[in-house]
């Protein structure tokens, strides 16, 4: 990562305070249906500078907690705050101005504009081209990969260049924090890696990471602390150590993809 990409965006805090909190969220992934996937009185927290992931299976209820940080999905009861203030009952646009961003998925990419365009559109929300213009400069030397294909329209790109591109696009709209869900997931081994040091990264440019994410091993290898879900509830949480090392977490979460 190059001396220019280290002054991106902003400068990391070296105080423990939460920036994101939960606070006993419950939801149904359909407000209509109570049998629908479903969280109970979820609390967490993400300190400024850390990585923070979410682990649990594919009905654990991760993506549906994911949906209520970005306001995508109203929660039934509990709060979300940022910065110590309420967002619970923002729009998606709203907290996104706030400085919370979402990496989407490949599929939400625009295969036929180019990488540059497709990076553009993750600075909407962005005022005056120029800072953009440099932003972007300073993007792409987070990600020289894309800037050496700038020009090349997105479905050139394999599936590891369309990761670097989803959060390149995450980046762009200067956030404070970034959502990632399930980074590895239907990713080649040979790519992991790349990815995984990507979100790295970002971290390091001052970003909070938070992350929900299947895959145990992969996900503590480079988090801060993390959490459990299991059923609707949180089982565990601890430091990425802690629970990568926890007979416990063995027994509620790795033992079940084993």
């Amino acid at each position: 990562m190059t001396r220019a990409a280290t002054r991106l965006f902003i400068k990391p805090e070296t105080t423990v305070s939460p920036l994101l909190e939960l606070q006993g969220i419950s939801a149904y992934s359909n407000s209509r249906d109570e049998t629908a996937r479903a969280l109970n009185n979820v609390s967490l927290h993400a300190n400024r500078g850390e990585i923070v992931t979410l682990l649990g299976g594919k009905t654990s209820g991760k993506s549906l907690l994911l949906k209520v940080i970005l306001g995508q999905v109203h929660p039934l009861a509990g709060e979300v705050l940022l910065d110590g203030k309420s967002v619970t009952l923002l729009t998606p646009e709203e907290i996104l101005r706030r400085g919370v961003s979402a990496v989407p998925h490949i599929q939400e990419i625009y295969p036929n504009l180019t990488i540059e365009e497709n990076l553009g559109l993750g600075a909407y929300i962005r005022r005056g081209r120029a800072a953009v213009r440099d932003d972007m400069q300073r993007v792409f030397a987070v990600f020289p990969r894309l800037a050496d294909r700038r020009y090349q329209r997105a479905a050139t790109l394999h599936a590891g260049e369309l990761h670097m591109l989803t959060f390149a696009r995450a980046l762009i709209s200067r956030p404070r924090l970034i959502c990632i869900e399930e980074p590895t997931r239907n990713l080649a081994p040979q790519f992991v890696e790349q990815v995984l040091d990507k979100i790295v990264e970002m971290n390091a440019l001052g970003v909070t990471i938070f992350m929900v994410e299947q895959n145990a091993e992969l996900a503590l290898s480079i988090a801060t602390r993390a959490y459990v879900l299991q059923g609707d509830t949180l089982a565990l949480q601890g430091t990425a150590n802690d629970l990568l090392n926890s007979p416990a977490n063995h027994q509620v979460y790795l033992g079940q993809t084993a």
